[in-house]
């Protein structure tokens, strides 16, 4: 398989940790590539990482659906769930994570722009989500595993980045749970070995 690249993604942090959760690591290829390479326009229209293409030669984009994929492999236990409730979490889980990184990577490029009113709206306008999101994921952090679902994944993989992009926002404060659970799965091999490098 080879995995369209980027170290600092978040969302290519998730896909790879969800390969080393699922024992599939070594069977993938790091192709590290500029979105604005014509040879991934020409595999993913959206021109974005991750893009996965399988051994079978299919091409898969984004993460969840890469991580999905991955999840069909291999013998390790899967990331998501049976059908039913807990399925229900584990996706709900990665979807608030996702927004999580959906309302912060854009916020670096308006920071570097002149800040008029608008601009300043927008940005207030994400950090009220990523505010919400943390409440939200404090309320059930005692119920977080070591990274036993595609929820739990995402969600270190989207508190890492904030550490990773925003340390001068600090998530942690109000947060005693979610920071006990997040200091317990860091040091697994699964974020531990997919850290992004130092900024």
């Amino acid at each position: 398989m080879k995995l369209a690249y980027s170290p600092a993604s978040p969302y290519v942090r998730k896909v790879l940790a969800c390969a080393i959760l699922r024992g599939l690591d070594e069977r993938i290829e790091l192709w590290t590539v500029p979105t604005t390479d014509p040879e991934l326009a020409t595999l993913n229209p959206l021109s974005k990482v991750p893009t996965l293409v399988t051994e079978a030669g299919t091409v898969l984009y984004d993460s969840p659906v890469i991580c999905e994929y991955l999840d069909s492999l291999g013998s390790a236990p899967p990331l998501l769930p049976a059908p039913g409730p807990a399925r229900w979490t584990a996706k709900r889980q990665e979807a608030l994570a996702d927004g999580i990184l959906d309302a912060t990577q854009p916020r670096r490029r308006e920071v570097a722009l002149p800040q008029d009113e608008g601009r300043r709206q927008y940005i207030a306008l994400q950090q009220g989500k990523v505010a919400r999101a943390l409440e939200v994921l404090e309320a059930e952090a005692a119920s977080l595993g070591a990274l036993a679902t595609i929820g739990e994944v995402a969600l270190a993989c989207a508190l890492g980045y904030l550490d990773f992009r925003y340390p001068h926002e600090p998530w942690r404060p109000g947060h005693p749970t979610l920071e006990d659970w997040y200091a317990r799965v860091s040091p697994l091999p699964a974020m531990a070995r997919t850290a992004p490098p130092a900024a």
